[in-house]
């Protein structure tokens, strides 16, 4: 399989203007599709067509152009600091054009370090007319990115942060990979240009000059958006990672269709914490607000979040489902000792009532809480796990949007999301499934239980130079996710768990781990929890459902006292247990509690690793 294909020669101008004709007039007929939908949960139709990463710039540039799109800190403990769309614009030509200049043109590109404007303003660089951009994970080890740099046939990675600058000059002077050059956003002067280290303040003033004695070699940069544009490795819960290969159709398909079940306007400002080199974070915090006009603001680090919320007073928080569940326990928790708690949720139960006739009574009651997100914030959005509908519901009592959405780095990632309106929330379910994509259930169970699929315009383009993962994973354009689960008659994707954990009980039946720790999660007691079965051991008094549980010891205080015992503990998280329990038919009863007082072995995405055997020991 080709799939790098942006070294390409230059097309003739008459057949590369003919190409993007029809690009136009293929995302012209989704617009036009969205606008004329009968589908009531798409609401928000004020979108344009847009073909790649830099064309929903540029037009962007044109609505938008003196607006800020971006806030950061540029000096430690300062004040945020705007830049605007036109500013971003300019400077990522500049940079693109030096890239170019270093005979870089098609090549794949890596980017590390901590989330910054120089970050992004990088990736829109190399995606824009260089080449291929491949974000890499910042909490990986140096012989596992060295390795990805092999798997990646990565040529420059540019670098934030002098630990990362570091690992690769290491891992360049190493000789096994193919990289000729390292590109430090932190130095302001090269540190060895002859052998490729490099100050990328340095490179983007270069481009600065080379565009203004006329280079155009990246302003007139052919971008074509079948083409291969990211490379994105995935940090699975069970094996190896891969490269998923996105197109600039893929990530112009994901940010024009699904902002038409969610409003995002001009106005808005979204606060990012996710990792920036994660799909989730990438598409649906920085390309999607840029494509709408919307500004994002940086932040520091999850130290300095409270604070810097308070600062920016953003109104957009998309997070991972502990940030929420971390966020709604220390709610329920300070309620609970001002014991306001019964008054709390007395006023919002009536309010669900009133509200939506216009009288809303709990805005007074709720406005402490409110506050502490900076007193503008109407959308919580949560994804990359499951999470309990119940707590973005509480949210949305409080009065903000609170909604989940589903995606996978194979699709874009966004596939499914909630509407933001109350009455199309179905926050028990992944979301709702974005139009003009298709889902199918595989082999389904006695419950209608099986293997969800997709087929549409975000659907990756295959792994990176794996043909037999793809052929597995695509097959008839249908991209097999993996997960469990199906499609209820309003068209929203419920997930019930992942194919490959999925736990064989005695008497043949399928028993999702997830479900169950989906279930023992609402405990206060538990903070995190692995439910595995071991159903062939000789023992037989060991055989049965495990769930390996590390409580939340400030839970464990406030209930046993400081000076708690072992003894304690387990005989109150049996009573948590017993209490699911008691709710499940006896194939999925849980019999065996493993007490874990260590942090689980996890993915840079804070998921579980399941395939780690320790993770089931105390």
């Amino acid at each position: 399989m080709t799939t790098n294909l942006t070294a390409r020669e230059p097309l003739p101008q008459a057949e590369y203007d003919e190409i993007k004709r029809r690009e136009l007039a293929e995302m012209q007929a989704i617009v036009d599709g969205l606008k004329a939908s009968k589908e009531e949960r798409v609401m928000y139709r004020d979108i344009r067509p847009v073909t790649d990463i830099r064309h929903a710039l540029q037009t962007s540039v044109e609505l938008y152009g003196d607006r800020p799109f971006f806030y950061q800190k540029m000096k430690k403990g300062g004040e945020f600091e705007a830049v605007t769309y036109r500013q971003v614009q300019d400077d990522m030509r500049a940079l693109g054009t030096a890239l170019v200049d270093l005979g870089l043109k098609g090549a794949n590109i890596g980017i590390i370090g901590r989330n910054c404007y120089e970050w992004i303003e990088s990736y829109l660089a190399v995606i824009c007319g260089t080449g291929v951009v491949v974000p890499l994970d910042k909490e990986l080890m140096q012989e596992q990115l060295e390795e990805l740099c092999i798997r990646g046939e990565i040529q420059a990675v540019i670098t934030a942060d002098n630990k990362y600058y570091e690992m690769f000059k290491a891992i360049k002077a190493g000789g096994k990979t193919q990289i000729r050059f390292v590109i430090h956003i932190d130095m302001n002067e090269d540190e060895n240009a002859e052998n490729g280290l490099l100050s990328w303040r340095r490179l983007r003033e270069k481009g600065y000059r080379l565009i203004e004695g006329g280079d155009r070699r990246f302003l007139d940069a052919q971008i074509i958006n079948t083409d291969l544009a990211v490379i994105l490795f995935t940090s699975g819960t069970t094996g190896a990672s891969k490269g998923v290969m996105l197109s600039n159709k893929n990530l112009a398909a994901d940010i024009t269709i699904s902002p038409v079940l969610l409003e995002v306007r001009p106005k808005d400002i979204f606060f990012l914490i996710l990792p920036i080199h994660h799909t989730y974070a990438c598409t649906a915090s920085f390309l999607e607000p840029m494509y709408r006009g919307a500004s994002v603001a940086i932040c520091s680090g999850l130290k300095y979040m409270l604070k810097e919320i308070q600062e920016i007073r953003p109104t957009f928080l998309l997070g991972v489902p502990v940030i929420f569940e971390n966020f709604y326990n220390k709610i329920k928790r300070n309620v609970r000792a001002q014991g306001k708690e019964k008054l709390l949720n007395a006023v919002l139960r009536i309010n669900r009532v009133t509200k939506p006739l216009g009288i809303d009574i709990a805005k007074g009651a709720t406005k402490q809480i409110t506050d502490t997100f900076g007193g503008r914030m109407q959308t919580l959005i949560t994804g990359g796990a499951a999470i309990d509908g119940d707590i973005m519901n509480f949210f949305t009592d409080l009065g903000f949007r609170a909604v989940q959405g589903y995606g996978l780095t194979e699709t874009s990632p966004i596939v499914a999301l909630n509407p933001d309106k109350r009455k199309y929330m179905r926050n028990y379910a992944a979301g709702f499934l974005l139009p003009f994509m298709e889902c199918k259930i595989i082999d389904p169970d006695e419950d209608g239980y099986g293997e969800i699929c997709f087929k549409g315009p975000i659907v990756m383009m295959g792994y990176y130079k794996d043909p037999e993962n793809t052929a597995a994973s695509l097959q008839d354009g249908w991209f097999h996710t993996g997960d469990l689960g199906y499609l209820d008659k309003e068209g929203y994707v419920v997930i019930t768990g992942r194919k490959k954990n999925v736990i064989i009980a005695g008497n043949g039946k399928n028993v999702f781990p997830e479900e169950l720790e989906f279930f023992a999660m609402r405990s206060d007691f538990i903070e995190e929890c692995m439910v595995w079965g071991d159903e062939k051991n000789e023992d037989q008094l060991k055989r049965g459902i495990y769930i390996t549980v590390k409580p939340n010891e400030e839970a464990l205080k406030e209930a046993l006292g400081d000076n708690y015992t072992d003894d304690q503990v387990y005989e109150l998280i049996q009573r948590e247990i017993d209490k699911v329990n008691a709710d499940l038919p006896i194939f999925k009863k849980m019999n065996h509690i493993v007490i874990r007082k260590r942090p689980f072995d996890k993915t840079t995405a804070m998921k579980i690793r399941r395939f780690v055997e320790d993770n089931k020991n105390a």
